[in-house]
């Protein structure tokens, strides 16, 4: 008699996807050469998963996805673009293909790392609102590190 099928099934916990999503994205940015902050306010409002400042001042900004519902109910990721030169968005692995739109960066991540499967059209910030995010920028991680 053979034995019964097993049915596996594969549950994601969408906070445990978030922060290894976010983890590799920012680990990511490292090994890019770009110092990441998470969880960053912007002048709109809005909150970056992750920001990174690059070596030549450029500015990159990761909306972390945990899942398709994440993205579908989160219509906002247009507001984050008069703040950095790219933008990506950030899945985990499993994501599927096809459910993001293609104008933004794509990064695929997990809690080790991740990989830039798509680059990000670069729209360079006016001179004046670079500074102005740089130097917010630079105060909230030396905040931070104050606080640690």
């Amino acid at each position: 008699m053979p034995a019964p099928a097993v049915h596996l099934e594969l549950v994601f916990s969408r906070p445990e996807t978030t922060l290894g999503v976010t983890r590799g994205a920012a680990r990511l940015m490292v090994d890019m050469g770009y110092a990441p902050l998470t969880e960053v306010c912007l002048p709109n409002g809005r909150r970056a998963d992750v920001m990174a400042l690059g070596p030549r001042g450029d500015i990159i900004i990761v909306e972390v996805k945990s899942g398709v519902e994440d993205y579908r109910v989160d219509r906002k990721w247009h507001e984050y673009g008069p703040y950095c030169d790219a933008f990506y968005f950030a899945v985990a692995p499993q994501f599927p293909e096809g459910v993001l739109p293609v104008e933004p960066g794509l990064i695929v991540a997990d809690g080790f790392g991740g990989a830039v499967v798509r680059d990000a059209p670069s729209t360079p910030l006016p001179p004046a609102r670079r500074k102005a995010l740089t130097l917010a920028f630079a105060r909230l991680g030396a905040l931070r590190n104050f606080r640690e």
